[in-house]
């Protein structure tokens, strides 16, 4: 029985910018954040410096709860750098708050994914200074 599981350290890591550095130091947290707009309270799916829907510049990061339903993924079984353990799942998962982030799925079967399985976030390092956010199929 093959079950997806986080990735070790050592893969290929994302490099914070300014403008995304408060995403990557939440996840280093626990901490699932996104940037809402303080006029219109829409979500942004990325870190930005004008608001999507309004075009308001006062933006600020917030924590999500962290669940969310599994809208698009694959399996991945021929991994793109030699450090990647395979299968992985990237996905693109819905989150309560009305944006989507890509990651990944963990703690189930590649068969098991389904189009609105519920999903929770949990953080898992890579480095000591990058910690990856992933989703696993919500068991309550």
């Amino acid at each position: 029985m093959t079950v997806l599981e986080p990735q070790p350290p050592g893969i290929p890591a994302p490099v914070p910018g300014p403008h995304s550095e408060p995403y990557w130091d939440g996840c280093r947290q626990g901490e699932l954040r996104f940037l809402r707009c303080d006029g219109c309270a829409a979500a942004q799916p990325k870190p930005t410096m004008l608001c999507r829907r309004c075009r308001g510049r006062s933006l600020s990061w917030t924590p999500s709860g962290g669940r969310g339903v599994l809208y698009s993924w694959t399996v991945v079984w021929r991994p793109q750098h030699p450090t990647f353990r395979v299968p992985y799942a990237p996905a693109i998962v819905d989150l309560d708050e009305g944006f989507s982030v890509l990651s990944a799925v963990v703690g189930c079967r590649p068969e098991d994914l389904a189009v609105d399985l519920a999903v929770a976030v949990e953080f898992h390092a890579i480095s000591e200074t990058i910690t990856l956010p992933y989703f696993r199929p919500v068991t309550d």
